[in-house]
């Protein structure tokens, strides 16, 4: 089964801020340096190293193809990993990328370039569904109470309280059929949608997306203080392949 990972990689960080860009050098987050290496750079690690891929497509912004094309070809060979023009949003930097697969991919899964904690189990798990089903994507439970708010005059209130037993918080990898994803993201550009994830185009066709249970380590940084708890996940993955 021909396996394609997309990394999306062009946002512009700004939820890191100022305070980010100065210690870091980049309020870009999936630059930002990670025991010397760019986050990015981690993510791709972990499914180069998976077995099961023969395609990485990372979509960057048109000021990085050189140079991030460059990184990725002193680590991997240039038949597993390339680089393509992102877009002003995730969803046209994912239809970007995709446009660039060979049309005999089997399965594609998308991946945050900001979630370099993926481990090798639950990408095997995701895959093995979505070969099965045709569409799944990695989930968490909840361990808080989740409130649905309404807001006016400043306020927001209380308007129920949800089962946490049927409620999920997406991440990823989501990985689809090929030939699903692709419809999925024809549709969403003829009807002009924008969703939040690739899952909620693919659900558009009432298609059953399926859950595999994540693990809280999979986090996404997106916040400043996210980088110091990122450095000690690194110190304890680095210290269990040590022991390993």
């Amino acid at each position: 089964m021909k396996v394609a990972v997309i990394v999306p990689a062009a946002g512009l960080g700004t939820r890191m801020g100022r305070s980010s860009a100065e210690k870091t050098g980049t309020s870009r987050k999936q630059f930002m340096l990670l025991e010397g290496s760019p986050i990015m750079l981690h993510t791709v690690r972990k499914f180069a190293a998976s077995g099961r891929v023969e395609k990485i497509v990372v979509a960057v912004r048109a000021e990085d193809l050189e140079w991030v094309g460059e990184m990725l070809v002193r680590e991997f060979p240039k038949s597993l990993v390339c680089v393509v023009e992102g877009g002003n949003s995730r969803q046209q930097s994912v239809a970007n990328a995709l446009a660039a697969l060979d049309p005999d991919t089997d399965l594609v899964a998308v991946h945050d370039a900001v979630r370099p904690f993926i481990d090798s189990a639950t990408i095997h798990k995701v895959l093995d569904e979505a070969a099965e089903t045709g569409a799944a994507i990695v989930g968490v439970v909840p361990v808080d109470t989740v409130k649905q708010v309404s807001r006016s005059t400043g306020r927001a209130r209380v308007r129920a309280t949800l089962p946490r037993d049927r409620l999920v918080l997406a991440q990823t990898p989501q990985v689809f059929r090929y030939d699903l994803l692709v419809r999925a993201f024809q549709s969403a550009r003829d009807d002009g949608f924008v969703g939040t994830d690739e899952a909620s185009l693919v659900e558009r066709l009432d298609v059953d997306v399926n859950v595999v249970l994540g693990n809280d380590r999979n986090i996404k940084i997106t916040k400043p203080g996210d980088m110091d708890l990122a450095r000690l996940l690194f110190q304890e993955q680095a210290a269990g392949e040590v022991r390993s």
